[in-house]
């Protein structure tokens, strides 16, 4: 009899941070009671703050603010059979008694970085933050000058080198600054949201654009470093670049004003995408005077959003084959109204309304401002038909009646929909198959049998009756088989050159009917023809290969 070691599915149980799931998010999945949460924080602070010795800030930071890690802790104390029945803070302080953990996992959290995020930031030679002097040290000169615990990530991640700092460098950089006319506050904003301005030399520019900004806008530091939207460190010589830009164009008032109302407009990328947006709008022709008025009434929506809402739309303008001089005219009349929206895709808007892209161009010609209401999210109706598609459905259904239609029959209904081209085309089309040499009374018997001759144009037509005369037919036989005119060229050309060919070896007989020939399938017409004669899959194939099929 065999026995089975039983599995230890500890070693089996994913970290929060290796499942796809918690990724996304930086909630902890609230799988544990509230009272567990709190009792395993408890244990845990008394750990790292009586056991450890962290300070009690920071032990209570790591604690409240490190969700992942906990549900780590919970996770692995309750899977062991000893502590199942014992209450949670009991549970908790056993485990942390004889497995010590990894103090920078739940300090690099508790600082506003995710698992992801913080994992490269994990040092391989040691588990205990106090080994670790030089990140204390300077973690806690950042946090005694202000800059909160909880927003100390966006640091670890961009200025990393501001953590190996030795003693009394840092606050010296910050007392540098200080000296330069910022303020505290203003500092402990900035550098939470970028860090960068404390790597290296003192930022000068850095120094102008706060000194600039005061003065044109009044506010304090906590705005500044509040409204810096960018994924990385901010530029701050580009930024100072777009302000004095601005500078140029508005007077200090309205550049104030229009600062408050749109922070992006200057923050946003460092001022980078306000620059492309004035780059996109000078390529369709619209001035300096034209662009500031445009930012004047801009809409509360992020530049980023704004430009590529405005390359959507001039992405479906050529789509449907606008012209380059109709879409600037558009653009520098309406960009405004353009950017504010996002515009659904031209194929969908193709289906969805109806309509073909010439008349689309014309619909967005006439009315640009209509474009608003084919913005994503927004139910779309067909477009009605235009005048002239009444006018031309109208002459259709007379050229049905005077081919023996009856009036709104549902055979009429139906032949109406197999016409391709404008009404006074389908009369055009019927008296040049007249004037090839057939009764008018036999054409129009021939529409009524086979419709779809008229939806092709009048050189397509004439190509095929040269066709057909030239292998020895008659006009004539298109009366008991209009259909031939509905076949493609190239299989006209492939039947009648292989039945030729048959024909010179003797294979099969002169005269056959058009409809045997043309009509039936490739499949049938292999059958019934081309194996008449050994060599004939041959040639039929090298047939196929030498007749293109734009014939």
């Amino acid at each position: 009899m065999f026995h089975f070691r039983k599995l230890d599915v500890v070693r089996f149980i994913l970290k929060p941070w290796q499942n796809p799931r918690f990724q996304s998010t930086k909630r902890a999945p609230e799988s544990a009671a509230r009272s567990t949460v709190k009792e395993a924080q408890a244990a845990l602070l008394e750990y790292l703050h009586s056991t450890r010795s962290l300070q009690f800030l920071d032990a209570d930071n790591m604690c409240r603010n490190s969700p992942f890690f906990l549900h780590d802790l919970l996770a692995k104390t309750q899977s062991q059979p000893q502590t199942r029945h014992v209450d949670t803070k009991r549970s908790v302080s056993r485990y942390l008694r004889y497995h010590p953990i990894n103090e920078f996992e739940p300090f690099f959290e508790s600082a506003g970085l995710t698992p992801p995020e913080f994992a490269p930031l994990l040092p391989r030679d040691m588990i205990y933050l106090n080994d670790d002097v030089l990140l204390m040290e300077n973690y806690h000169t950042l946090c005694n000058y202000g800059v909160p615990r909880t927003e100390m990530g966006k640091v670890f991640k961009l200025a990393p080198q501001v953590f190996r700092y030795k003693p009394g460098v840092l606050i010296s950089k910050l007392r540098d600054y200080e000296k330069l006319g910022v303020g505290p506050s203003t500092l402990v904003s900035v550098v939470a949201s970028s860090p960068c301005i404390l790597v290296g030399d003192s930022d000068l520019d850095f120094v102008k654009v706060v000194e600039k900004l005061k003065g044109i806008v009044g506010k304090d530091g906590e705005w500044i470093g509040g409204n810096l939207l960018n994924r990385g460190c901010c530029n701050w010589g580009l930024l100072l670049h777009v302000l004095c830009l601005l500078a140029r164009v508005y007077s200090e008032e309205q550049l104030g004003d229009l600062i408050v109302r749109h922070p992006c407009v200057v923050f946003e990328e460092s001022g980078g995408s306000v620059l492309s947006l004035i780059v996109f709008l000078f390529k369709f022709g619209l001035s300096v005077n034209q662009i500031s008025l445009m930012f004047l009434e801009f809409p509360q929506i992020r530049v980023d959003k704004f430009l590529s809402n405005l390359r959507q739309c001039f992405l479906f303008l050529t789509e449907i084959e606008m012209q380059a001089e109709e879409i600037g005219e558009i653009f520098r009349c309406h960009c405004l109204v353009l950017g504010s929206f996002t515009p659904k895709k031209t194929i969908t808007l193709i289906t969805n309304l109806n309509v073909g892209k010439k008349r689309l161009c014309r619909v967005v010609r006439d009315n640009p401002l209509l474009m608003r209401n084919w913005a994503l999210g927004r139910r779309i109706e067909p477009l009605g038909n235009s005048y002239l598609e009444y006018e031309s459905k109208a002459m259709k259904k007379k050229f049905m009646l005077r081919l023996g239609y009856v009036e709104n029959s549902k055979k009429m209904n139906e032949t109406i929909r197999l016409f391709r081209g404008k009404g006074a085309e389908l009369q055009e089309r019927l008296d040049f198959i007249v004037k090839a040499g057939l009764d008018y009374e036999d054409v129009c018997k021939m529409i009524r049998n086979s419709p779809r001759i008229l939806s092709q144009t009048t050189d397509r037509i004439n190509m095929k009756l040269e066709c057909l005369v030239s292998e020895g037919y008659s006009i004539s036989d298109l009366v008991n088989f209009p259909s031939f005119l509905s076949f493609s060229p190239r299989r006209v050309k492939l039947r009648f050159s292989m039945y030729n060919w048959l024909k010179e070896r003797g294979a099969v007989e002169e005269g056959r009917a058009l409809s045997t020939l043309i009509a039936c399938s490739d499949k049938a017409f292999e059958q019934l023809y081309v194996k008449r004669h050994p060599s004939g899959l041959q040639v039929w194939q090298d047939l196929k290969s030498q007749i293109p099929s734009e014939v």
